[in-house]
């Protein structure tokens, strides 16, 4: 029995100049919409202390097109404006289930500024893919570099610019996927990340960390620097943020390539790849952030958790307070070590190993997640992308050292 699962195709457009004025429009319309809707909501619960439901809203948006003064709605796609209804009737769930989990970051829907606001907008249906081109509702044929074909059913697609000024799409598909077969782990590898080294392997491989900001550094420093010197509004102040944002773009270009290159060979050629459950939130918050936000970890072991699902493969996320740095994998014995401290030897003195520490940590996180992934396969669990929390931990001798 087949699966459904979800995957989002983006491509780049390539408007006329009339083609940008439509979409322009269209974002406009989204805006106008979003703000006229909250505001209608916000104050319909302060006048009774209910809210105002998606088809209350949608009764009222038919009724607005028929004003003389908003007759310009009508111009517009007949699915983009109810789809924006529905956005913001679903912020509003969002938003208390983020206030239920305690998180202060994200807040009520605020009202979309023209100055602030990302153009953008969604049409769920009748949206085609052609050889070199997007076929959109009230817009027409829309060039577009079409780097891979479709495949399932289009679920919607959203249109959006960028800071730099170009127009993408994303479209959602649905395809059908074979069932996971849970096939017995052959080949398997343990990943330890890192800032001095991107990635260190089980197997002893290194992967060198590009520092794609670190390496940009430089141009943004002088672009931002050329930034401020413009005038507030002129001209030649849009020129400059284009250029920053483009650099910008091209960082996050980088290393979404490069990290996608490395899961997709990750999840090829391993049946069960071992990871820590890093905090990377957390880290973010500490004078490493520039360097562990430029690495991707985050985005690394999204890309490997998706891609393993696909691939019939696992994923195993190690406890964040697993030692596997300070552990020796030859005998078990926990060690006192600072970050300074890269190469060591085990102070048991029935062993006495010298251990690379990025290495060691990788062979104890693959041993660890091996450990993991049997338990729970031998516990009847078919899933095993993430083992954290998990309640057994490993007999461990602590060392006095």
């Amino acid at each position: 029995m087949t699966r459904t699962i979800q995957t989002t195709y983006r491509y780049h457009l390539t408007p006329t100049g009339a083609q940008e004025i439509v979409r322009n429009q269209f974002a406009g319309a989204r805006r106008f919409v979003w703000n006229w809707a909250l505001h209608r909501k916000k104050s319909h619960y302060q006048q009774t202390g209910e809210t105002l439901s998606y088809h209350d809203l949608a009764g009222e948006l038919t009724r607005l097109k028929q004003q003389p003064e908003t007759a310009w709605l009508r111009e517009m796609d007949s699915q983009s404006l109810p789809q924006t209804l529905r956005d913001l009737d679903s912020a509003y769930p969002h938003f208390f289930r983020r206030v239920k989990r305690g998180e202060k970051h994200k807040g009520f829907p605020k009202f979309k500024s023209r100055k602030t606001d990302t153009p953008r907008f969604r049409i769920p249906q009748r949206v085609v893919l052609h050889a070199d081109a997007v076929s959109v509702p009230k817009i027409g044929m829309i060039r577009a570099v079409i780097h891979r074909p479709l495949e399932g059913v289009t679920k919607g697609a959203t249109f959006k610019r960028e800071p730099s000024g170009h127009w993408f799409v994303c479209i959602v598909t649905e395809p059908q996927a074979a069932p996971r077969t849970e096939r017995p782990v052959q080949t398997h590898v343990g990943v330890d990340v890192g800032l001095k080294s991107l990635a260190v392997f089980s197997t002893g491989e290194t992967i060198a960390n590009p520092r794609w900001y670190r390496t940009q550094r430089r141009k943004l420093r002088r672009a931002q620097q050329a930034l401020n010197r413009t005038v507030k509004g002129s001209h030649n102040r849009g020129k400059a943020r284009v250029v920053v944002a483009r650099l910008h773009q091209k960082i996050r270009n980088q290393r979404s390539d490069f990290l996608h290159k490395l899961s997709t060979d990750l999840v090829r050629y391993f049946d069960l790849v071992s990871i820590e459950d890093l905090s990377v939130r957390g880290l973010a918050k500490t004078k490493l952030a520039t360097s562990v936000l430029d690495a991707g970890w985050g985005m690394f072991r999204a890309m490997l958790e998706y891609k393993a699902d696909r691939n019939d493969t696992h994923v195993v996320a190690i406890g964040r307070f697993f030692p596997s740095s300070k552990m020796c994998g030859a005998c078990g014995w926990i060690h006192d070590l600072t970050l300074a401290i890269r190469a060591w030897d085990c102070l048991n003195p029935e062993c006495g190993v010298h251990h690379d520490r990025d290495l060691n940590a990788a062979r104890n996180i693959d041993h660890e997640g091996m450990r993991l992934c049997d338990l729970w396969v031998a516990a009847g669990h078919a899933e095993t992308q993430n083992a954290c929390g998990d309640s057994v931990s490993p007999t461990v001798v602590v060392g006095t050292g």
